[in-house]
């Protein structure tokens, strides 16, 4: 991504070398994204139709949410900006006069979308209406930060993370990136603490004047040969491994979710990811509650006889960030940089916010160190503000049934979320009460997990009992029958990516 990013950024203006090891597998849970990740692949000038079949990609409208509450319970956080009625979000009229127990039903379109298992475009590729404009370019060329609040496209992607690397390999090797294959045996510095070079068993010296670190939670460059402290989040959110699934599966048969499933389990949560001609699925835990083996024989039995057979990849995740990853000569993307659990499909997000970060601060003439700082704040500000999310879910989750599940109430939190908290409870978040940095979560992203969790009592605000609801109780009928329709109207996943594949689009 980095590479192929970089290039189309500065074309021939910038000479770049990507080493790649063929004895290190990729870690292959990065298979679902954020609904900014459309301007990654706009930028570079990719249509859907280039590259979505070759990564067996589908659409993610939402993450769907199941047994966080209770068993059997589930709701969604969709790809959808709340609505807002005489200046209160439709959220806080819920909580005044909600017509049902679903919150994401009768809020959002899409929870309905989700639900019937329904494409967001037609068969032609027309995208659903959904208050954006496909075609316009007002907000053409911004960052995802300056974005945030301007627009909300109604979907992400799944895709084999795999395939992806594969296809953005040919696409900037096409387009003059040298592609080595090999292996860093040892980082040189210079006298002044830089790194001069790295040294490769079958390239040897490979000089640069920028390095940058794709080398995953080993952090070779950023980590080892620069000493860059990693910062450890394992205090407020201990999951530190998972096992995972690639599950072929009959698609047309079995449907095509168009979200991203967390399912609660006693030591954590399963991923079930939906592409086309198989599923994506591991078991998140902490080791403290859970030993890889029974979290292994818990998710095969999650997925049933198709897993039989199925290699399992087992991963021990480093959770927290570096404190600077962009330091001295070397900048660290990915991994390597920092990481939380998948739970709310943060990983390629973070590679891709860094990615917009770098360019924007890349050290043409006249860059001064101020802009390095400039880009660790802001890469710090994103990991710390997503961190904070991530535990509002075990917080606010009403399970309590097993040891996890209790500790999950009693665990230290982030620095500020407590005071956050007891405002939330008696006013719904905004932008002027959430992380108060750019941290790719939007304040009714927080409103979905408080009302769907179910674990912290909350309340509408209080001037709402002074209102009148008449133009509340349109919206909510709005919302109902605009879901009615389009579940009439609209294919499901599987149809509308055959149609792709045939040439339609």
């Amino acid at each position: 991504m980095t590479a192929s990013y970089l290039r189309t950024a500065f074309g021939a203006g910038v000479d770049i070398t990507l080493i790649e090891s063929d004895r290190v597998n990729t870690v292959g849970v990065g298979e679902a994204t954020f609904s900014d990740i459309r301007h990654f692949f706009g930028f570079l000038g990719l249509e859907e139709h280039d590259w979505m079949p070759a990564c067996n990609a589908t659409y993610k409208l939402a993450v769907r949410f199941e047994n966080w509450r209770r068993p059997g319970h589930h709701f969604y956080h969709p790809f959808e900006q709340m609505r807002s009625v005489n200046g209160f979000p439709l959220a806080d009229w819920w909580l005044q006069q909600g017509p049902s127990d679903r919150f994401d039903r009768d809020c959002f379109v899409m929870a309905a979308l989700c639900d019937e298992e329904r494409n967001p475009r037609h068969l032609d590729g027309r995208l659903i209406g959904q208050g954006f404009s496909e075609d316009a370019d007002e907000f053409a060329g911004l960052t995802m930060s300056e974005h945030q609040g301007k627009t909300q496209f109604p979907y992400a992607y799944h895709f084999e993370a795999a395939l992806l690397a594969k296809f953005l390999t040919k696409f900037s090797v096409d387009r003059g990136v040298q592609h080595l294959v090999g292996n860093v045996e040892d980082v040189v510095l210079n006298q002044q603490g830089d790194i001069d070079h790295v040294l490769t068993a079958e390239h040897g010296a490979l000089h640069g004047d920028l390095f940058i670190d794709c080398t995953g939670f080993r952090g070779l460059l950023i980590n080892k040969a620069l000493e860059e402290p990693f910062l450890s989040y394992s205090d407020v959110l201990p999951n530190d491994s998972a096992v995972a699934l690639q599950v072929p599966q009959d698609m047309e048969a079995r449907g095509i979710r168009p979200c991203t499933t967390a399912t609660a389990q006693d030591a954590g949560w399963i991923w079930t990811i939906p592409l086309y001609g198989r599923i994506g699925t591991g078991y998140v835990f902490a080791r403290d509650y859970l030993d890889p083996e029974q979290a292994e024989r818990t998710l095969r039995e999650f997925v049933g006889p198709a897993a039989a057979d199925v290699e399992a990849n087992h991963i021990r995740m480093r959770i927290g960030r570096t404190r600077n990853p962009w330091t001295r000569n070397c900048v660290a993307i990915g991994l390597s940089s920092g990481f939380v659990e998948p739970l709310e499909s943060t990983g390629i997000f973070f590679i891709h916010h860094a990615i917009e970060q770098l360019v924007k601060y890349f050290p043409g003439p006249g860059w001064q160190p101020t802009m390095r700082t400039m880009f660790n704040d802001a890469i710090s500000h994103v990991m710390d503000g997503v961190r904070e999310f991530l535990c509002l879910h075990y917080l606010a989750a009403a399970r309590e049934d097993t040891q996890y599940w209790k500790d999950t109430k009693t665990r230290k939190l982030p620095d500020g979320l407590a005071e956050r908290l007891e405002r939330w409870q008696v006013q719904l978040p905004d932008s002027e009460n959430v992380f108060p940095y750019y941290h790719g979560l939007p304040p009714y992203s927080y409103m979905c997990i408080l009302l769907g969790m179910g674990g912290i009592d909350l309340k509408p605000s209080a001037a709402l009992s002074l209102a009148d609801d008449t133009a509340a109780s349109k919206e909510f009928q709005f919302v109902r029958d605009r879901a009615l329709e389009l579940v009439e109207a609209l294919p499901n996943q599987y149809d509308y990516f055959t149609h792709m594949r045939l040439g339609g689009r």
